[in-house]
């Protein structure tokens, strides 16, 4: 991921993706709560300049912007302010032929040196994953009702050793692109079909198109964060039956998490 710099330290990165839909279909999927939720993190948004928009990424993990820019359904900025300074995010929806629009994000920012470069190339990889969960929601789901359910786990390092112990427990082995999986019932229970396994550079992300329990896309990856290992797994169940369904599963599955894969505190052992 390349960032671009200018001499005054001004600094930008920007990331794409072409997805199906018409620019308003594709609009209340990047701009409004309900639509950024149903593939990206729980979000609120006040449609309109000066409105508060949130996302919430896990608990103690809240982004908090303004909206700077309201000029549906092509354009939307937020501001929001980060350790690293005032963070301006612009969306860009375009019309393309064939019935598809190209999503354009780009942060900038501004720095007198290098330190936050890595954490914002970082955001242009995250950015990849969760647009490859845009394409197939807008794909397989547009407008739909969403339930979603976050889970997060931790480990030691390394995070392939985090991974591979997930793995286990759910009773996976190599899943391939384009097979259908289905999970141990004793552990976390779902199937699908698999959409995207991790690239060798990041072998740790698995992309299901769900069918059981409901219909709906996973999303699991792993990643190092404060010296332990991150392990996410995002649910997004869709349909009029998707909110029963995430109410009735959601208890025992965040039980199966906190139990396997507990935050081990600075100085503490587990047991």
């Amino acid at each position: 991921m390349t960032i671009k710099k200018d001499s005054s330290g001004h600094r930008s990165i920007e990331v794409e993706v072409e997805v199906p839909g018409t620019p308003e279909e594709v609009w209340k999927a990047i701009a409004t709560g309900p639509g950024i939720s149903s593939w990206f993190v729980p979000s609120t948004v006040e449609e309109k300049v000066d409105g508060e928009a949130k996302s919430n990424f896990g608990p103690g993990m809240e982004s908090v912007g303004k909206v700077k820019v309201w000029s549906p359904p092509g354009k939307l900025e937020i501001e929001t302010v980060e350790e690293s300074g005032k963070v301006a995010t612009e969306w860009i929806v375009e019309a393309r032929a064939g019935g598809t629009c190209v999503v354009r994000v780009v942060h900038r920012w501004f720095a007198e040196t290098d330190d936050w470069d890595q954490q914002f190339e970082g955001h242009g990889e995250g950015w990849k994953a969760f647009f490859r969960i845009l394409r197939l929601y807008l794909t397989h789901f547009s407008g739909e009702p969403c339930s979603q359910i976050q889970l997060t786990g931790f480990g030691a390092e390394p995070k392939s050793a985090v991974w591979a112990s997930m793995f286990g427990l759910l009773g996976l082995t190599n899943p391939a692109v384009g097979t259908r999986i289905v999970t141990d019932p004793a552990a976390l229970s779902f199937a699908g079909i698999v959409e995207r396994t991790g690239e060798s550079a990041y072998p740790e992300e698995l992309l299901l198109r769900l069918d059981a329990p409901t219909h709906g896309i996973a999303h699991l990856f792993a990643m190092p964060m404060g010296g332990q290992v991150l392990l996410s797994i995002r649910f997004f169940l869709y349909g009029p039956e998707a909110a029963a369904v995430a109410a009735q599963v959601e208890p025992s599955w965040q039980a199966w998490i906190a139990h396997n894969f507990p935050m081990v505190l600075p100085g503490s052992t587990n047991c």
